[in-house]
């Protein structure tokens, strides 16, 4: 058996960009100082608003809005109940991803099957066949190169700009940043309402561009990948984009080899790229004096401002 290792790569890039942009939103909300959850409820609103939209109205941009409105609709429940309300933010987090799996599955109803408009490239077809290159660099949907710019985005603001040191400050010692006269709530809303636009953005990616269908619970895991990927990647962007690839290449991978109907159960195969996942972030958290340096330190704690 021989797996071209282009169209390999090709694969990888397509599979890893919901998880990527899901992830990369829950980066910027850890930062901030919260834990949320509910990536996974979010990333199927996404999938199911952006589906609807892109069958009724032929229109990709339309589906992609709608796939991140839908989810900051879910992102801006949890805010209020997390940041105004002071509700426990796990216990939250974790009534999301359920309320969203529910409501999406209610949603998709009939919509299973239907067409969606296919997504233009942005490159010429005359660099798409470039040999080796092409493929791999020019031949993919605009929301790849999207997803990739938003990585090199939300460094840039996380280390170079006051706005990315406010957010950083929030996350770390929000009584501090709250003495200092910044609004750590109006900071932290601010951040869950882009992680939800992420995720959303990812999961109507998955539906109208790289399935192009609606299934009922289509993310699979996806939206937990996204959350191991922040601890895999240490808070830190680049890393979420190469844990992003190699979560992608393991499951394009294993896709390839149950096609070559290999002597390996078909269940390990599915099962393989959750596995390595775990595994990673095993051995990462072995290491507990480096985790804890590199998490905010005032993740999943609640703020009061009477304290």
């Amino acid at each position: 058996m021989i797996i071209d290792p282009v169209t390999l790569i090709v694969a990888l890039i397509t599979v890893s960009t919901p998880v990527l942009l899901a992830a990369i939103g829950e980066l910027v909300v850890e930062k901030a100082g919260v834990l949320n959850l509910g990536v996974e409820g979010m990333m199927i609103m996404g999938a199911v608003c952006g589906f609807i939209t892109a069958h009724h109205t032929g229109s990709p941009a339309l589906a992609f809005v709608a796939g991140m409105a839908g989810a900051v609709a879910l992102a801006l429940v949890f805010a209020v109940l997390t940041q105004i309300l002071m509700a426990n933010q796990v216990a939250s987090g974790l009534a999301l991803t359920l309320f969203g799996l529910g409501l999406a599955a209610l949603l998709g109803v009939g919509y299973s099957g239907l067409p969606v408009p296919a997504i233009a490239r942005p490159f010429p077809e005359a660099l798409r066949d470039i040999p080796g290159l092409g493929p791999i660099v020019f031949s993919h949907s605009i929301l790849v190169y999207v997803s990739i710019a938003l990585v090199a985005a939300v460094w840039i603001v996380l280390t170079r700009t006051r706005i990315g040191l406010v957010l950083r400050a929030v996350g770390e010692n929000h009584d501090a940043a709250h003495a200092l006269g910044y609004k750590v709530v109006r900071i932290r809303i601010a951040a869950i309402m882009f992680g939800g636009a992420c995720a959303g953005l990812g999961g109507a990616f998955l539906s109208v561009v790289r399935v192009q269908n609606w299934i009922e619970g289509m993310t699979a895991g996806a939206g937990w990948i996204a959350l191991a990927l922040v601890v895999f990647a240490s808070w830190k962007p680049w890393r979420v984009l190469l844990g992003a690839w190699l979560f992608g290449g393991i499951a394009a991978l294993q896709l390839r080899l149950q096609a070559a109907e290999i002597g390996v159960p078909v269940a390990l195969l599915d099962a393989s790229p959750y596995l390595v996942t775990i595994i990673v972030l095993v051995l990462i958290s072995s290491d507990r004096r480096r985790a804890a340096l590199n998490a905010p330190a005032g993740l999943g704690r609640v703020f009061h401002a009477s304290s």
